[in-house]
């Protein structure tokens, strides 16, 4: 039960909004209180709020709170490193110092990342097993470029006080970085390494379990709860901002990949350790890998190949030879640089070992329901050879014993409602089916014209954790500010690039917009085309990913009206341009997964399998969620006005058309083409 000494969280936030010059948003309050009785209820709670709530103040105000009366901290977990920074270096110590007075003390935060993000002062120092450089293939400019990394990280290393790889501006390349840092798995351990007790790591650890709340990542916090050891200090309470990305995340996670380059890393790992016929014999299987996989062809391995099967045994096996004579795991305890390559070797063997195993397990169900796994191999290219991959074909039951079992989430982002429920992402989540009659739909908590949902898988139930879904709304109003244009007379996108028909539409809404274009592309290649066929056409300049770094290209977009930038994935979810720079947001086809793409096709026949729609559960959901992100860059700010323009008429023509358009914002809907141009060009004029 909260401490009935502190001030309520209605009373911190009022001082908040106060303290930091805005105004209360009924959709902030309506947050703050589910986010409250969530933490109190230890139950689950999803939130979809809109962009311009104030999401960010909701879940803090009551994770402090939390914090301050369990003396226990609060983690967030992000998916972007723009997030996590705005939190460590705006939010949370604006937010500290105005709640400082009517707090016990004022909050405390820290942000606490992956062991690999830390400099290594042992490494940095001392001998260590070296590093692949193969990636470079001899490229004397590229060896040259990461000689000047590496010394710039070496005099960074004499005066860093964090050892934060984020601290180095301009970046190195991953290539340099390895040089200086480990995995968690290669780690001496704080009591063993020489430089334990001055190690970042460490030290970034120790802070992180002094503070009220911590701020992380998905891969931390997946990896924290997935894990045996654990990573973040204990804690009762998680909130998952930008949870629509958790899955996603998630499965990097726990995605494991084999090739030639990681046998042979293992085996220069483990160098000289071992007598040599047996690192020889781990070797000569790697190269029969290697033979293997530059002539098979790319995408999903349904069915185990026998030859593949007889080098994935005999890679699972040679490594284990090379494991066995390596010896006991604590040997040379008292010697840290011999101590140190034989963790290097470990970790190395036991990687290439382990997916292996993974890889043959993933083969030999009875059925395609059975089927937990899925492998496939990534082609090559001039720089990387060809590369298997295993991934699971679900996360959800990692997700509910190892996340959702142990301790109370709250799940946020602007887009979680798919087709208007918190179904579809709730099962993702392992959170299960809400029972029936109480689907998670839109509203806010026992608010008018909308409800919230409750459910939970029964062993939830059990532990007395159902969920919540709620969706606190916007404090835009979309169908006065926003037109969605969907153009229903062209042509169904084809495998050919952009239509003539497409190029010419994008051309006139263009020009009626007066340029203040975002376009967003399915594809590379598309983005491209359209770039270099409409810079003849367009007098506005026009920018295209990949000129120049997306940051630089966003910012001149955001400063010269005229502008319009063409991208593809990251600029669907990462552009935040309020103002009239951004007038028109035009989506070249509803954003499906590619049909090869191995994961997701994977997913679709497995659904299907089960009895399940897997179109729907996947495609769809994946097309649905990236369509609401896309759309949801027009409004930024309370002044906004413009235009979504799509132009795959299968959002208006398609049968699953209603569950895509019920996932999007309710801007003010037309498939005439003589709308969204006359509204931008009266939109042109007021600029």
């Amino acid at each position: 039960m909260p401490d009935s000494h502190l001030p309520s969280v209605d009373e911190l936030l009022s001082i908040a909004v106060n303290a930091l010059g805005g105004s209360e948003r009924q959709g902030q309050k309506s947050m703050v209180k589910a986010v409250q009785k969530a933490i109190d209820d230890e139950e689950h709670l999803a939130v979809q709020a809109g962009t311009g709530t104030g999401k960010s103040l909701a879940y803090l105000v009551p994770s402090i709170r939390h914090a301050m009366d369990s003396e226990s901290p609060v983690v967030i977990s992000t998916a972007t490193i723009a997030l996590q920074r705005q939190l460590v270096d705006r939010d949370l110590p604006r937010l500290s110092e105005a709640l400082g007075k009517e707090l016990p003390h004022e909050p405390t935060f820290a942000i606490l990342k992956g062991r690999r993000n830390y400099l290594c002062r042992y490494k940095a120092t001392a001998g260590w097993p070296e590093e692949d450089e193969q990636d470079q293939l001899f490229d004397p400019r590229e060896v040259s470029a990461t000689g000047r990394m590496v010394q710039r990280i070496q005099e960074w290393a004499e005066e860093t006080e964090t050892g934060d790889r984020d601290e180095l501006v301009p970046g190195v390349s991953e290539q340099a970085w390895r040089q200086f840092s480990v995995s968690a798995q290669e780690c001496l351990g704080a009591t063993r390494c020489p430089s334990g007790a001055e190690c970042f790591a460490e030290l970034a650890r120790a802070r992180a379990g002094e503070v009220d709340v911590v701020v992380t990542n998905h891969a931390l916090l997946a990896i924290d709860a997935m894990g045996d050891l654990p990573v973040l200090p204990e804690h009762e309470v998680v909130v998952v901002d930008e949870a629509h990305e958790l899955v996603d995340r998630v499965t990097s996670v726990v995605t494991s990949e084999l090739s030639e380059s990681s046998v042979a890393l293992a085996v220069r790992r483990v160098g000289r350790l071992i007598e040599q016929p047996i690192a020889d014999q781990l070797l000569e299987a790697g190269e029969d890998l290697k033979a293997l996989l530059a002539a098979a062809p790319p995408g999903r391995i349904d069915e185990l190949p026998e030859v593949l099967g007889l080098t994935l045994s005999l890679i699972r096996d040679t490594a284990w030879r090379c494991v066995t004579a390596l010896g006991p795991r604590g040997a040379d305890k008292d010697d840290p640089d011999k101590a140190g390559q034989r963790k290097a070797a470990f970790t190395a063997l036991d990687e290439v070992h382990d997916t292996a195993v993974r890889m043959l397990d993933a083969y030999g169900h009875a059925s395609e329901s059975d089927r937990a796994e899925v492998v496939w191999l990534d082609a090559g290219t001039d720089r990387r050879p060809p590369v298997l991959r295993v991934a699971p074909l679900s996360v959800s039951g990692m997700l509910r014993d190892r996340l959702f079992g142990e301790r109370t989430v709250v799940l946020t982002s602007a887009t979680l409602a798919l087709g208007g429920t918190f179904d579809a992402l709730a099962r993702q989540w392992g959170l299960g089916d809400p029972p029936a009659g109480t689907s998670g739909t839109s509203g806010t908590p026992g608010g008018p014209g909308g409800s919230s949902g409750s459910g939970g898988s029964a062993d939830d139930k059990r532990r007395g954790r159902g969920w919540q879904g709620i969706d606190v709304g916007s404090p835009f109003d979309h169908a006065r500010a926003g037109i969605l244009y969907v153009a229903k007379h062209l042509p169904q996108p084809g495998r050919d690039g952009l239509p003539q028909q497409y190029l010419d539409e994008i051309t006139e809404l263009i020009e009626a917009a007066g340029g203040r274009t975002l376009g967003l592309f399915s594809s590379m290649r598309a983005a491209k085309a359209a770039t270099e066929a409409l810079r003849e056409r367009l007098d506005v300049p026009l920018l295209c990913q990949g000129d120049d770094s997306t940051m630089l290209l966003v910012k001149q977009f955001a400063e010269d009206e005229p502008t319009c930038l063409f991208g593809t994935l990251s600029l669907w979810q990462g552009v935040d341009v309020p103002g009239p720079s951004l007038r028109l947001v035009i989506i070249d086809r509803v954003p499906f997964p590619r049909p090869d793409d191995p994961l997701t096709s994977a997913r679709q026949r497995h659904v299907a399998a089960r009895g399940g729609n897997g179109f729907m559960s996947v495609a769809a959901n994946h097309a649905a969620l990236l369509l609401a992100q896309g759309a949801g860059r027009l409004l930024r700010a309370q002044a906004d006005k413009g235009v979504i323009a799509v132009l795959d008429p299968r959002l208006a023509t398609a049968r699953y058309s209603g569950f895509l358009l019920g996932s999007l914002p309710p801007f003010w809907r037309t498939t005439d083409p003589a709308v969204p141009r006359a509204a931008l060009k009266r939109l042109a004029g007021e600029s």
